[in-house]
Order: C-alpha cells, then sequence, then structure tokens
C-alpha cells in the first residue's frame, strides 16, 4: 500500500547552493496546493535534531526566488550520523507529525535520507542541490550553473589583466572531489590547462607545453585547477612551475566562495522550480526514497540507494576538446 503523506518537512542540508530557494518555494508552494501541510526546517538534520521546525505558508517563499543561499539556512551534523541522533530527530519529526521530508542537498545529504528511511519508514525524497555537479542521475544540479557563470566571468576579467602583462594566471575554482566548474569554465575562457581530481595531472607535461608556447612568443596563459586536484591547488602548482620556468611570470588567484553565492541564474531557478515541484508530486503519488534529476530535458528518479554510489563521469571526448582548442 502507498504510504499516504499529510505533512512534509523541507530542509536544505551541506553546501549552499544558489537556487536552493527557489526549489523550497516550488515544495511549499506544491505542497500547499494539494492540501498539504509544510514545515521548514532549519539547519539542515542539525535543525532537526535542534527541533528548528516551523510551519510554512505560501507568504512564506514569497520574494525568494532570486535570493541566493538558502533562507532555511544550512548546516553539516556529525551528530546525525548515530543511532541516536537520529532517534532523537525523528522524535521532534513525530511532534508536529511530519510524515514525508524533501531534502535538497548533495550526496553526503542524500546518504542520511536513505539511512534515516530505512530505520524510521518515513519516505525521503532528495533534490541535488551542489555547485560541484557531481551526481549521477541528472544532467544538472541546482547550482552549479550559477557557480560556472560566476567563475567564467571572473576569469574573463583576469585575462584583461594577463593580455596586458603577458603573464600566466593559475586559477584555483572549487571542487574538491569534482572538475566540473574547472572544465566548464576552463573550456568557456579558453584556459590553456585545466586539471581535475578526475585525472592525474602530469605537471612535467604542463611545463614543457608551457616552455614551447614561450619560445613561440605565446605569452599569454590561463590555467584553471579545481581545488581537488591531485598534484594540489594553485598555490603548489605555481611553486613548480616559478622553479622550472623563472623566467614566466606568474600570478595566482584563488577564486574562493564566490561560486557559491549571488543571485541563481534562469536556469537553476527553473530546474529548481520543476524538481521541487516533482518533489512533492513524488510523495504524493507514493513514488518515496528518490533523487528527483533531469535527464535529457525530462525527469528523471534515481533510488536514493543508487544515487550515493555513483559519481558523474568525466567523458574523454570532453579532455580531447580542452587539448585540442588549447593548442
Amino acid at each position: 500500500m502507498t504510504k499516504k503523506v499529510n505533512k512534509i518537512g523541507v530542509l536544505t542540508s551541506g553546501g549552499d547552493s544558489p537556487g536552493m530557494n527557489a526549489a523550497i518555494r516550488a515544495v511549499v508552494r506544491t505542497g500547499i496546493y494539494h492540501g498539504l501541510e509544510v514545515f521548514g526546517i532549519s539547519h539542515g538534520y542539525a535543525g532537526m535534531l535542534a527541533g528548528e521546525i516551523e510551519p510554512m505558508e505560501s507568504r512564506s517563499v514569497a520574494n525568494i526566488i532570486q535570493r541566493g543561499g538558502t533562507i532555511l539556512k544550512t548546516a553539516r551534523c556529525k551528530e546525525f550520523m548515530t543511532p541516536e541522533g537520529r532517534k532523537a530527530a525523528y522524535a521532534n519529526l513525530q511532534k508536529h507529525g511530519i510524515d514525508g521530508l524533501v531534502i535538497i542537498g548533495g550526496d553526503g545529504s542524500f546518504r542520511g535520507a536513505q539511512v534515516f528511511s530505512n530505520e524510521f519508514d518515513i519516505p525521503c525524497i532528495g533534490l541535488p542541490g551542489t555547485i560541484d555537479k557531481d551526481i549521477a542521475g541528472t544532467d544538472f544540479t541546482i547550482g552549479f550553473d550559477t557557480a560556472v557563470n560566476t567563475a567564467v566571468e571572473a576569469i574573463d576579467k583576469i585575462r584583461d589583466t594577463a593580455d596586458a602583462h603577458d603573464r600566466l594566471f593559475i586559477i584555483e575554482v572549487m571542487g574538491r572531489d569534482a572538475g566540473y566548474i574547472a572544465l566548464h569554465s576552463g573550456i568557456a575562457t579558453g584556459a590553456e590547462n585545466i586539471l581535475i581530481p578526475e585525472r592525474k595531472t602530469n605537471v612535467e607535461e604542463i611545463v614543457r607545453s608551457l616552455d614551447e608556447k614561450s619560445k613561440r612568443k605565446k605569452l599569454v596563459n590561463m590555467i584553471i585547477v579545481a581545488e581537488g586536484d591531485d598534484f594540489g591547488g594553485a598555490n603548489e602548482l605555481s611553486s613548480y612551475i616559478n622553479k622550472n620556468l623563472p623566467e614566466l611570470e606568474t600570478r595566482v588567484c584563488i577564486l574562493g566562495h564566490i561560486q557559491r553565492g549571488g543571485s541563481p541564474s534562469c536556469l537553476d531557478r527553473v530546474i529548481a522550480s520543476r524538481m521541487g515541484y516533482h518533489a512533492v508530486e513524488c510523495l504524493i503519488e507514493g513514488k518515496h526514497n528518490v533523487f528527483v534529476g533531469i535527464l535529457n530535458n525530462k525527469m528523471n528518479y534515481t533510488p536514493l540507494n543508487e544515487a550515493v554510489k555513483k559519481k558523474q563521469k568525466i567523458n574523454e571526448e570532453w579532455m580531447n576538446i580542452v587539448k585540442i582548442l588549447a593548442s
């Protein structure tokens, strides 16, 4: 039998990403449209343990679709990883009669949702809210498009000063475990090299390439490196290049958390709204314990237990494009 859902909670967990507010808005208004009571849970799983649970109405989410961050706040919660912590969290849900959850976050948040659902038989729906785009089962994650466009805008400006001074710039972008921001922003800005966690970095080859380009008077070069690259970040790479090519004038720029903020792009607002709407539809229809993604512009539903095991894979074609276009 399909477990009927009457009261749902929505939370944002892990790292924030632009578009989370659009997803919250969609969940709240779709739930209310269907006659459900909707509760906002502040500070993710930590707020569930602390009882930070408040009812939400349609006007609770007015004028937020254009805002970055998350009105529900977010956090990471080690206590939720323990059986005792999850038991306390469930007790707080019971106080409000909440019988369904929508979790907006990354694979760590999905992992917690899967365990929690199995232990207490509460339906959970995941929405992929992460700038890293590292979850298999969806072409886009909420926040990726905004983050990569923020990086592109910054890199374009850096190229202007690189060109004015004939400098090598090494730009570090976010991506501890995934290189999608580096890959997309690097291709979009014409970077000569892109370093990502998914590929082993050959620094000797990079030095040889830079030396060859210097000899043919190609003095303006951009290297985009994801923070999780196996050789290290931008500073480590810069030190190595300076030792081997001291004649090159090198500068480092670490973009950092600027990539997480800002008003979400049109794409992020639209996919977040679609995903939020379908998350509530899933709970009502009995399609539980899945995460809602979009593949080929169609909704795609991946079981949570599969979502936490799979990662997006970098297609070799992308790396060939980088190599050919940067020559």
